[in-house]
């Protein structure tokens, strides 16, 4: 019999073979196998694996419940946990599933000799999902899908509630009937039906009024209303869960009070019946009123419903608030309506004014009400645990209009003081009309200090100026936000430190903030790191290498930053190539100990006061007279010159009195930058001379074409003399001559200075740089 069955299933059947030996070693009865192939040969379409019939598991089976007895046969409700089965799935290997934990019908077989001709003919009309054998009693069971709805010819939602009727009771019958009744009415659309809600799905109820002599209360409701089936989690979906409801009471269940439910949902929406445990009472659940007004559930319908919550202690401020909020009848964002601000809300409050009637700052936990959030049902809040402003009343008795300079959110009462203060927002800049950086670094002062005043005060006043860049602040930064210190080297006037701070920056060499070393106490200003060491250093170890063209770049850079610092004004007073570092493939220049304002008239440039590296410093600022822009500009030309050859300038002389008295008549390093140097030359009010100058040096670059070449023949090969410092020092030169054109110097000299102190041939350099042929 086995064989004839094969030989005649399709192909498709017979790779589900396998399974239907399984189900017959589970059944242990010939005839089950024979009604499992039977009806796997009868389903059709093969492509469908919905028709697929399989040997259940009892134990994939639960909630299982009695239902009737129809045709000498007991019916069952259950669950099934796995769903049916879907298509293969070759990523898992297994069979793919729907409607995990789906509703099905279990029919008893009494007699399994008879199954095969009884339950052909319940195949035709209802889809049969498999077989199971009940573990207690032995006694199988077809496991059948529900049936569809006799009306609409589909599983609709009336089906999906018709099996539940068994879950729930009101205890009434007349009122399980009349919540049948909507029910089953709800085919395609469950806008009007009622539910059953027990009780324990209420919270937060509390008594409001009496309303046609029914007490009328406020709860909130764990699941929300129904709004769908859901097909993949066997469940009806819900909206707006722990929503606000209004619970009035039926004094009297009868089919009258059943008439006045319809009533009421002619102007409300019915969401079901509930029953008060403690009093047994029954309740409908409803929908909060609809806005008078705006004829919906608008903001103020959810700010009426918490008039019961809170109170400022004051029925003057109370009615304020409360009228403030009746009149918000949007359905977004909130503008104008005032709340009351619970006192232990605020903290960190500080004194912002100082006069007759005090302001402080404090900083708000929940911040203001921003829009009401259906699927959360509460009040969506923005900007949490942020400054926000306190003024006091003076006489809240006859408070009608509050003033306040920005807008207001609410009212409030110190504890203490027992005063009612309004919160407003103080967060908008005055120069900029909104909120920039600086309203932010103002509300943080209190939060920190250097313990020096002066340096609180210039990190302040770098934060009150950057309004919208707030990368240009500096900030005080506590000393045990680094770690890895380490030290490196021996600056002009103080240790260099390496640390690795937290936060990361841009590749710049930039001014972060200050700190203070614990030990020593001393203040250390916190600077980007330049891995590359400074130009000098890199000049000894790396000079063979360099292109034109990345010298060049590099006097580019140069040239850039010292414009940057000319154009605010400021003046570097120390420019020398040690303070020129290098940070991957940019020049930046640093070490602004010595930096002032550019009208900055000070009494240390005086004879005797001279700060800086000899070599790098104007004549005249040896003279002793005030710094200007032109004395970056000469430091500048020095650089220059000590990029192209190499070679530091005046490396193989003391940098004495005698060499001062030398630059001031005139001697420089070379005369490839002499107009740089001349003192009757490089008074210019910008910068745009050195850029001519490397403009003027590019394009001999490109016309000689050695754009590319490097320059292996000037070596760096050198001694330094003993006495030749170049390091940033206390210069003590008395009776210097008055400073010359170096044109003059080297009409005397031009013997003497052309190779000595430029350690190069001055006349190739001259072809190189100068001459267009």
């Amino acid at each position: 019999m086995q064989n004839e069955l094969a030989f005649a299933a399709c192909e498709h059947t017979r790779t589900l073979w396998s399974s239907v030996l399984l189900a017959f070693f589970k059944a242990k009865q010939y005839r089950i196998l024979f009604l499992i192939y039977y009806l796997e040969l009868k389903s059709g379409q093969r492509d469908n694996k919905d028709d697929t019939i399989k040997w259940i598991p009892y134990n994939k089976l639960y909630d299982i419940k009695y239902i009737e007895e129809s045709d000498f046969s007991k019916i069952y409700k259950a669950r099934w946990i796995d769903g049916y089965i879907y298509k293969w799935d070759d990523n898992n290997q297994n069979w793919k599933r729907h409607k995990q934990n789906m509703i099905v019908t279990l029919k008893y077989l009494n007699n399994p000799t008879n199954i095969i001709l009884k339950f052909i003919k319940t195949a035709v009309s209802c889809k049969v999902c498999g077989i199971t054998q009940d573990s207690k009693t032995k006694n199988y069971l077809v496991v059948l899908d529900i049936d569809n709805c006799k009306r609409c010819k589909i599983k609709c939602n009336t089906v999906y509630f018709q099996h539940n009727f068994d879950d729930w009771t009101s205890g009434n019958n007349d009122i399980d009937k009349f919540i049948q009744n909507t029910q089953l009415s709800a085919h395609n659309n469950v806008k009007g039906l009622i539910e059953w809600i027990p009780y324990n799905k209420l919270y937060d109820i509390k008594y409001i009024e009496v309303s046609d002599f029914n007490k009328v209360y406020k709860a909130r409701w764990i699941d929300g209303y129904i709004y769908k089936w859901d097909d993949n989690n066997q469940n009806w979906e819900r909206h707006e869960q722990n929503m606000i409801v209004i619970l009035k009471y039926l004094n009297n269940p009868t089919s009258s009070t059943l008439e006045f439910i319809n009533k009421i949902a002619l102007s409300c929406k019915v969401y079901g019946i509930t029953q008060d445990s403690k009093t047994k009472n029954y309740m409908v659940v409803l929908n909060i009123n609809k806005c008078e007004k705006c004829k919906i559930e608008c903001n103020a319908m959810y700010f009426q419903h918490n008039f019961n919550i809170w109170t400022s202690g004051n029925n003057d401020i109370d009615k304020l608030i409360q009228s403030t909020q009746l009149s918000d009848h949007t359905t977004h964002d909130i503008f104008d309506a005032l709340v009351w601000i619970p006192y232990n809300k605020l903290y960190n409050k500080n004194i912002l004014e100082s006069n007759f009637n005090k302001m402080y700052s404090v900083k708000w936990y929940d911040r203001c009400i921003y829009k009401w959030d259906d699927n959360d049902q509460n009040w969506k809040r923005k900007g949490q645990n942020v400054f926000v402003a306190l003024k006091s009343l003076n006489n809240p008795a006859s408070i009608t209009l509050i003033t306040a300079p920005y807008k207001i959110y609410g009212i409030t009462q110190d504890l203490e003081t027992r005063n009612y203060m309004v919160v407003f927002d103080f967060r908008k800049c005055r120069m900029c009309k909104t909120e920039c950086s600086t309203i932010y670094f103002k509300n943080n002062f209190d939060n920190w200090t250097s313990g020096n005043n002066d340096i609180d005060k210039f990190i302040q006043s770098t934060q009150l100026t950057v309004h919208y860049n707030a990368k240009d602040a500096i900030e005080w930064i506590p000393y045990n936000k680094f770690y890895d210190i380490k030290y490196i080297a021996k600056g002009g006037f103080g240790k260099i430190t390496l640390h690795y701070k937290v936060n990361h920056y841009k590749c710049d060499i930039k001014l972060y903030g200050i700190t203070q070393d614990p030990e020593t106490e001393n203040y250390i200003m916190v600077l980007d790191y330049a891995g590359n060491g400074n130009l000098r250093n890199y000049l000894d170890t790396s000079y063979n290498e360099l292109s034109w063209t990345n010298r060049l770049n590099y006097l580019h850079s140069i040239a850039y930053g010292l414009k940057n610092i000319h154009d605010k004004e400021l003046i570097h007073r120390d420019l020398h190539i040690g303070n020129i570092l290098r940070l991957k493939n940019v020049t930046c220049i640093t070490d602004m100990g010595l930096c002032k304002p550019a009208d900055y008239d000070a009494s240390e440039n005086t004879k005797n006061k001279t700060y800086g590296v000899l070599p790098y410093i104007a004549p005249e600022i040896l003279q002793g007279q005030n710094y200007a822009k032109t004395a970056d500009i000469y430091s500048f030309g020095i650089i220059m010159y000590e990029l192209i050859s190499g070679l530091p300038p005046y490396h193989d002389v003391s940098h004495d009195i005698n060499l001062a008295i030398k630059i001031c008549q005139g001697l420089r390093p070379s005369q490839l930058f002499r107009e740089s140097h001349d003192p009757d030359k490089y008074d210019v009010s910008n910068d745009s001379g050195i850029r001519k100058q490397i403009e003027e040096a590019e394009r001999i670059n490109n016309k000689l074409q050695i754009g590319s070449a490097f320059l292996t023949g000037l070596g760096i090969s050198y001694e330094t003399h003993s006495e030749a410092i170049y390091t940033s020092r206390l210069l003590n030169f008395d009776n210097l001559p008055q400073p010359k054109n170096s044109d003059d110097y080297y009409e005397v000299n031009d013997n003497i200075v052309s190779m000595k102190f430029s350690g190069i041939n001055y006349n190739n350099c001259k072809k190189l740089f100068f001459q267009i042929d």
